[in-house]
């Protein structure tokens, strides 16, 4: 018998450290549950990158949603300036003090004293930093920033050891601390090479600028004891605070539905297996500019909304007002649907913000919203802020975090020529479940447009070509008409239908002639038909004359010779 090889395997279990939530959308998710708690974790990077921002955060968030007291003790700036800066952000920190809920505290390190004495500890700042700590029974601890901490000390050696102790003391009094420190020269983190060793969890912020378009960034440098995202994850500030987007998915587990959604266009739901979309699936919409991109988009959005579903449309190219009046002239009233609550615009030129930035506006957008379905219109023009590849790149993370919400996606793709090929779609058309390509068929001085499903995975699908007709009463698909050349559309199809028209009223009254012609003929056929039966009947009763008088002749004959034999007898 076969061993289990399952059961014999061995199992191996890492245990995790403690960790404390940091509240901050997304981080916590890079982390796999936050940082450690007890242990001070560096938050370092250049200036404007946001250390004081994501510390300060740390305190409020800890102390409004995980009852976690905390001290917000600061180097630079005064305690009335951060409750200023940051109340746009909805943080009330004189509020949160009021309750004890934080404690701020700004320490003036005066570099000129430390020069001119020569000395310098910490025992001033730890007994100031315990009493603060204890007067709220604070859990959290944020130190910003700790080169003016040690700003006047110029012997390595002391500081050194002056930080080791610092770090230590945090620890031996069991808060979750956060200490800030700014961008060092050349590999170095920081500005005394020594922070980055001594913490457990270093996270570096970088603030870039490509292009003239700024994108913050941050990546967790190490994490001593856990697993955690090691790429470089985007991030946002915003009127909400914070937010870090984990846009890397590694694995393809994603679940998949096989309901259906209408397209909102009859005849494309007919070339779609009579069912239209799978739920959740992505769909791309390419094609030269004026086939009918938006207006498909549209089209689908309307349909969404009218089962009572939530749509959010980003446009990158119109402005809502121009998308809802352009879209009344084919019979859609996209006001009704805003109005209602279940439509919602997100209109941006793509030079706003950097890709990364982009997709994370777009995720805390989808978040905040929770639609059923998302257009993005035209995603070409994000190629104004990167290259394809990393256009590219964005939307692969975009796809993979609507299919693990289970949203179901529209692009629209703007062509520069009417060849097919990867710079057309940005790449992406592999990507894709359903490709709809629209494309302009000139023919005979006329411009029409034609679609064609590309590919439709998982579905029976027509590979016929459709003309796509704009008209005021809506959008249709006209059904394939082939002439004498291939498909015909516009007036070379009307032209044709009407030679056609013509021929058969020319082959009905041909068909009529024949009938008359063959009518008269018959007629005559059958007056001569009749002619010869009356000459038949008038010989064949002749011919009967003939044989019944010899029939009479025969008879009287022979009644004759019976009487004559009679007589000479002697009979009477």
């Amino acid at each position: 018998m076969a061993k289990d090889h399952k059961k014999d395997k061995k199992q191996f279990y890492y245990p995790q450290i403690p960790k404390t939530l940091t509240g901050i959308t997304g981080l916590d998710e890079i982390t796999s549950g936050g940082i450690p708690t007890g242990r001070p974790t560096l938050v370092c990077g250049e200036a404007g990158c946001g250390k004081t921002l994501l510390s300060l955060e740390f305190i409020v968030r800890g102390a409004t949603e995980f009852n976690e007291p905390g001290v917000f003790m600061a180097f630079e700036e005064k305690t009335d300036e951060l409750a200023i800066n940051v109340a746009s952000l909805g943080f009330d920190l004189n509020k949160l003090q009021a309750n004890k809920k934080i404690k701020l505290d700004h320490v003036h390190i005066d570099r000129s004293e430390i020069e001119e004495t020569g000395e310098y500890d910490l025992d001033g700042l730890f007994i100031r930093l315990g009493y603060a700590i204890d007067s709220i029974g604070a859990k959290r601890v944020v130190l910003d920033t700790i080169e003016n901490l040690f700003a006047g000390l110029s012997n390595q050696g002391i500081l050194r050891a002056e930080l080791r102790r610092l770090f230590h003391w945090l620890k031996e009094k069991g808060v979750t601390a956060i200490i800030t420190g700014e961008r060092g020269d050349g590999p170095s983190l920081t500005r005394q090479g020594l922070e980055e060793y001594v913490s457990d969890c270093v996270i570096l912020l970088d603030h870039r600028v490509i292009n003239q378009i700024s994108t913050r960034r941050l990546r967790i440098v190490k994490y001593r004891g856990s697993i955690h995202g090691t790429n470089e994850y985007p991030f946002l500030i915003d009127q909400d605070g914070i937010s870090v987007l984990p846009v890397t998915s590694l694995n393809l587990e994603k679940e998949v539905s096989s309901g259906r959604v209408s397209s909102g266009i009859p005849a494309l739901d007919k070339m779609l297996g009579g069912k239209g979309f799978f739920k959740g699936s992505s769909i791309l919409v390419s094609g030269t500019a004026g086939t009918g991109k938006t207006s498909i988009a549209a089209y689908f959005a309307n349909e969404t909304c009218m089962r009572k579903e939530r749509c959010l449309y980003f446009a990158f190219e119109e402005s809502p007002r121009q998308i809802i009046r352009n879209m009344r002239s084919i019979n859609v009233d996209l006001q009704k649907h805003v109005d209602s609550g279940l439509l919602e615009f997100q209109a941006a030129r793509p030079t706003l913000h950097g890709l990364e930035q982009h997709l994370v506006s777009i995720h805390k957008q989808i978040k905040k919203f929770k639609p059923r379905t998302v257009i993005l219109d035209p995603i070409t023009n994000l190629i104004t802020v990167g290259s394809v590849s990393e256009v590219k790149a964005m939307l692969i993370r975009l796809i993979d975090f609507l299919q693990e919400e289970q949203i179901t996606v529209m692009f629209t793709a703007l062509s520069l020529n009417t060849i097919v090929s990867e710079q057309t779609d940005e790449g992406v058309s592999s990507l894709v479940d359903a490709w709809l390509l629209v494309r302009d068929i000139e023919f005979n001085g006329e411009r029409n447009r034609g679609m064609y499903i590309m590919k439709s995975r998982g579905m029976k699908h027509s590979n016929q070509v459709r003309e796509f007709i704009i008209t005021d009463n809506g959008i249709d698909l006209v059904e394939v008409y082939l002439g004498p050349d291939g498909v015909l559309t516009g007036s070379a199809r009307e032209s044709q239908k009407l030679a056609e028209k013509a021929g058969e009223v020319l082959r009905n009254n041909a068909l009529n002639m024949k009938d008359r012609e063959i009518n008269r003929k018959r007629k005559v056929l059958e007056a001569k038909i009749a002619g010869l039966q009356t000459e038949f009947e008038s010989v064949e009763e002749e011919l009967n004359k003939i044989y019944v008088e010899e029939e009479l002749v025969k008879n009287i004959t022979s009644t004759n010779r019976h009487e004559i034999t009679k007589l000479r007898r002697g009979e009477s």
